[in-house]
């Protein structure tokens, strides 16, 4: 959406919000429609993913009911308290391993302007734990800095996690966007991680998402600002001479990151809800990474077990050679 948006749908009472006025005044060409709920948009039968995936429209909506849900167990870097939050559905780039694709019927963004709601509920989910740390992990249904641009997610959010005491913010990317962050001094409550696969891997499944060389760049700017940064090695895709690829992926990380900036590491495997699992098929029948040898586990489907547990151990292992092991965290969410 580096262009903007060719259409964009706007909840009717939301016509006067100062976010989407400014939103609209940016794109005074663009054509709007208004909807009642974005629901009525986004959540209609006998919509074509692909093909909205290659001109998504924009969906301004207001966040109603729970916006704050617990993190799945086994999601997390370090704390007890851990939450996730959606301020966009959906992401411009386009993994095949991605299970966006299997929970939604639409490839359009939703970008819900209530921000100032979601700061309510972060506020006292903090107080709630008081004295103890709470992480709030952003980049769960969408890139936490792809639309930064558009949506101005990131000085917002800043600006609330600088007054919390106990909050940590995980922004989660595969973008180079990081200009608002260059722009600030860095916030100890804010970790700005990115998510990694081997280059061949990720020139294979995961299209328009910046190649890894620029990613590695963009958190090397951010480390010469002193923001604490995180990696996260997740999916883990096996292919044949994997241990070669990772090998070189976590030479290229380490070669330029300093652990004393690394706030984190997670690594977890590649696992989809069956039904997640079944549409991502059905989209993309010819991908060589849907017809590997599967195990189910809990209405879960990843690589065979034994499969998984063995890279993870090894990468595990790896890692620990440039990380302290109190940094690295094996996670394992499930949907």
């Amino acid at each position: 959406m580096s262009r903007g948006p060719y259409l964009i749908y706007v909840e009717q009472a939301l016509d006067e919000h100062p976010r989407v006025r400014a939103l609209l005044q940016r794109f005074p060409d663009v054509p709007r429609v208004h909807c009642q709920h974005y629901g009525e948009v986004f959540n209609r039968r006998a919509q074509s993913f692909r093909l909205q995936k290659q001109a998504p429209a924009l969906i301004l909506a207001r966040k109603q009911g729970r916006r704050i849900l617990p993190a799945p167990a086994g999601y997390g870097i370090g704390a007890r308290h851990n939450y996730y939050f959606s301020h966009l559905l959906n992401c411009p780039y386009d993994c095949r391993y991605c299970f966006l694709q299997g929970k939604y019927r639409s490839a359009h963004h939703v970008l819900f302007v209530n921000y100032e709601e979601f700061a309510r509920d972060i506020t006292a989910l903090c107080r709630r734990h008081a004295g103890e740390p709470v992480h709030f992990f952003s980049g769960y249904d969408g890139d936490s800095l792809a639309l930064d641009p558009l949506s101005g997610f990131v000085g917002y959010f800043l600006a609330l996690f600088r007054q919390l005491d106990n909050g940590v913010l995980e922004l989660r990317s595969k973008s180079t966007q990081v200009r608002s962050l260059l722009c600030e001094p860095a916030a100890p409550g804010v970790v700005a991680a990115w998510s990694f696969t081997p280059r061949r891997i990720a020139r294979a499944l995961e299209h328009r998402a910046a190649p890894v060389a620029r990613r590695i760049a963009a958190m090397e700017k951010l480390q010469a600002r002193g923001w604490s940064l995180g990696i996260r090695i997740d999916p883990l895709i096996h292919t044949a001479g994997y241990r070669a690829q990772y090998q070189e992926l976590f030479a290229d990380l380490f070669r330029v990151l300093r652990p004393g900036s690394i706030h984190s590491v997670t690594v977890g495997s590649f696992r989809l809800p069956r039904a997640y699992f079944r549409a991502l098929q059905k989209l993309y029948p010819e991908e060589p990474l849907f017809a590997l040898p599967t195990s189910e586990r809990d209405g879960v489907l990843g690589f065979r077990q034994e499969v998984e547990q063995e890279m993870l151990s090894w990468c595990l292992a790896q890692l620990a050679d440039f990380v302290p092991a109190d940094k690295i965290f094996s996670c394992q969410p499930v949907s």
